[in-house]
């Protein structure tokens, strides 16, 4: 007899290790599955810090659920670029890759492990997609907010028992496409001017960009020139560079950035770029109203 039985509507996701026959080929029994343990270690720790639950995992592969779309997409993206840092600093002997699938839907929450049709759709998704890639239904997609719809692409349409054709659909997670556009700031741009500065503060680290430094990448690698540890922050949020005498915070994030100025004026950036004049606070993924602990200020000097 079941000792708990629930139905309600989540997201199922399934995410599977690429190639594990190769690791172990590669590395031998013991090293493989320490690379594997230790992979979906780091998976469990992404759909921890979206509010989700790991239900099992199976083999190579972790499945979880998350109470919407959203923070299932979140999460998915918090696992490829994680991993994609971990490979970066030699996490193993191979570089690991995982493919990512889910959905929303009715499912059967029972004794601890969930049944239904929301699970076999994520599970066929997973199957769908690729090495890096985060696979999820047309029909899921449009749950998500208008900025992470922007990054939906069109993949393919696939047959489900029971659900007839699916249209199956990507998100473009990879920070490389940042739109060239101007968000709007309620104050005119004036030329900074050959001898700016800009200085950037977090914490106790500070970088001063001028024409010496055009540059800085901020995010939560770290590798960026000032890592940031925001949990909302991905890898490299943000490039802020020195561009003919003013300076441009470039978003090329999943969560967006948050501008403030000394005045109180806000504007909300994501995959688009916005001058930075004046002083103000910049927060990375979150919004002020959700009280930001990891802020960065800004301030220039024309001298």
């Amino acid at each position: 007899m079941a000792l708990f039985t629930k139905t309600k509507k989540m997201s199922i996701m399934f995410a599977d290790i690429c190639g594990s026959t190769k690791l172990y080929d590669r590395l031998g029994d013991e090293a493989a599955r320490k690379v594997i343990a230790d992979t979906l270690t780091l998976l469990a720790e992404s759909v921890k810090r979206f509010n989700g639950t790991v239900i099992k995992t199976i083999g190579d592969e972790i499945m979880c659920t998350f109470p919407d779309a959203e923070a299932a997409l979140k999460a998915g993206v918090d696992m490829q670029e994680n991993l994609e840092d971990a490979n970066d600093e030699g996490f193993a002997e191979v570089p690991v890759q995982i493919r990512i699938g889910f959905h929303y839907g009715p499912a059967i929450m029972e004794d601890g492990d969930v049944h239904g049709d929301a699970v076999n759709v994520s599970a066929r998704m997973a199957s769908q997609a690729q090495a890096d890639q985060i696979i999820t239904t047309s029909e899921t997609s449009k749950l998500l907010n208008a900025a992470l719809q922007e990054d939906i692409k069109f993949v393919d349409y696939a047959p489900i028992k029971g659900k007839g054709t699916v249209e199956i659909v990507k998100f473009e997670w990879k920070e490389d496409d940042a739109t060239q556009m101007s968000a709007d700031i309620p104050n005119a741009i004036a030329s900074i001017g050959e001898a700016a500065e800009l200085t950037l503060k977090y914490k106790d680290a500070e970088i001063v960009l001028n024409n010496e430094r055009e540059f800085a990448v901020l995010g939560r690698s770290a590798t960026c020139d000032l890592p940031v540890k925001e949990s909302l922050a991905s890898r490299q949020h943000i490039k802020i560079e020195l561009r003919r005498d003013k300076f441009f915070l470039i978003d090329q994030s999943t969560n967006g950035t948050y501008v403030q100025q000394a005045d109180g004026s806000e504007a909300f950036v994501r995959r688009e770029e916005v001058p930075l004049i004046g002083e103000g606070k910049i927060s990375l993924g979150r919004a002020f109203n959700d009280n930001p602990q990891d802020l960065i200020s800004y301030s220039y000097a024309n001298n």
